[in-house]
């Protein structure tokens, strides 16, 4: 009897063994990746800035500042969307008191991280995150369709020395020939935010066969962004 009873409690702890393998694992949570686009009231980031501009016939002039950009409180747009007002401060470096610059929104509405910059709205990001994604960044402003696309999602970022481990670069444009370059892209960190933001428009020289190919700017744009420090207040 005491051998049968113990066959039988084997059988069964086999059995319940068998039971529990053969079930189905918990589905993995899919981050989607908010967290890089972060929209809380108090958080804020601060940029140095750095704008050259090039034009015939005056030399390349420049200039450098710090904009910061804090998230105010949640409101209810138009659309009957929740949304945040982003406010904007500049100051020409960390000595200077900051004077106010600008307000723009930010929202998320049905996976698309929307920004809404001098007026126009820009799909600056959708959800989930992933490599290759392409998306049409124009899709609420009256321009013409652009294709934004995530490249080096969750890959670490050195900015100004820092380095940010789980990052993701936006390519809204990378255009470059003979006679001209369009180049913007974005990068944002997890739990940050926009940490580098690039916008380069240029025209090389083309008025004689001597110069074309020289990367000889005539005129054009460059702009940088680069993340100084964040926090929330």
């Amino acid at each position: 009897m005491r051998k049968y009873r113990i066959a039988l409690v084997l059988l069964l702890i086999s059995e319940l063994i068998f039971y529990f393998s053969c079930q189905p694992a918990d589905p993995p949570v899919r981050d989607a990746g908010f967290s890089f686009f972060p929209l809380e009231s108090g958080h804020y980031i601060i940029y140095s800035v750095t704008d050259s501009l090039y034009a015939l016939p005056a030399s390349k002039t420049g200039r450098s500042y710090q904009i910061k950009e804090v998230v105010g409180e949640a409101y209810t747009d138009i659309t009957g969307q929740t949304a945040y007002r982003l406010n904007r401060y500049r100051r020409v470096s960390s000595q200077q008191p900051w004077q106010p610059d600008s307000i723009w929104t930010a929202r998320i509405v049905n996976h698309e991280a929307i920004r809404s910059e001098n007026g126009r709205d820009y799909v600056k990001l959708v959800f989930p995150i992933g490599n290759r994604v392409r998306w049409n960044g124009n899709k609420w402003n009256a321009l013409d369709e652009e294709t934004y696309e995530m490249r080096n999602t969750r890959r670490p970022f050195i900015v100004l020395d820092r380095q940010f481990d789980e990052t993701v670069t936006v390519v809204q444009q990378n255009d470059s020939t003979l006679v001209s370059q369009n180049k913007r892209i974005e990068v944002y960190a997890r739990q940050t935010g926009l940490i580098y933001r690039e916008k380069t428009i240029l025209q090389f020289c083309s008025s004689t066969p001597a110069c074309i190919g020289k990367n000889q700017i005539d005129y054009g744009i460059r702009q940088t962004y680069r993340i100084l420090t964040y926090g929330k207040e």
